[in-house]
């Protein structure tokens, strides 16, 4: 059976249901990036996004060859990548908190590159990134649709279609809605506001992936 078989109804609207359930349900990318959205700006955030797709993108490609499993398979190793990942928002959180990478109007590209790769290693360092690829994806593939890696590849990039439309929803609407009065804040209070919020999302990651 060919692999276009993959795109019938009945495999790719649950699928696409599937994960676009899962993106839309709150969780610490969703918390992060409107954060940075409300207070550095919609495309500083997209930078943002763009860290985030590319560590769900290792983390599939990690699956489809079957490294994401020993996250499943060796507990310790899961724990050792959820408190790295807690404890990378916790210095975020610092950082923030001092004031470290606040707009100056000037090196508006280092910046963005600084966020491009805060989100990408805060999806590295997320393990139910792994969890997630290694249990939904073998659920839609298709023994006699063709090679199961090309179904896997193919699944992986839809789902990082979704998840990067959400993502990009979710950075305009919180630049629209929380931006004005978040970058009205000045001084101590705005550093306040920008740390305490990050480390709540350090503090949900730890709820969220707790065994």
């Amino acid at each position: 059976m060919p692999l276009l078989s993959l795109f019938e109804p009945a495999v790719i609207l649950p699928f696409l249901v599937a994960v676009a359930l899962v993106e839309l349900t709150p969780g610490p990318n969703m918390g992060w990036l409107a954060l940075i959205a409300a207070g550095r700006g919609r495309t500083a955030a997209l930078a943002a996004v763009a860290g985030v797709t590319l560590g769900l993108a290792a983390w599939m490609l990690a699956a489809v060859v079957g490294v994401a499993t020993l996250v499943i398979q060796w507990p310790w190793l899961f724990q050792i990548i959820r408190w790295a990942g807690v404890g990378w928002l916790i210095w975020l959180a610092w950082e923030a908190w001092r004031g470290a990478g606040t707009a100056t109007g000037e090196a508006v590209e280092g910046r963005w590159r600084d966020l491009f790769l805060r989100g990408l290693m805060a999806n590295l360092l997320n393990p139910k990134a792994a969890v997630f690829y290694s249990a939904l994806l073998p659920t839609f593939i298709r023994p006699g649709a063709g090679s199961t890696v090309a179904q896997a590849l193919t699944l992986g990039g839809l789902h990082l279609a979704v998840a990067t439309a959400i993502h990009a929803v979710i950075v305009v609407t919180a630049a629209g809605a929380g931006g004005p009065l978040l970058r009205r804040l000045e001084g101590p209070l705005a550093r306040a506001v920008m740390g305490g919020g990050i480390l709540l999302v350090a503090l949900w990651m730890a709820w969220e992936t707790r065994a």
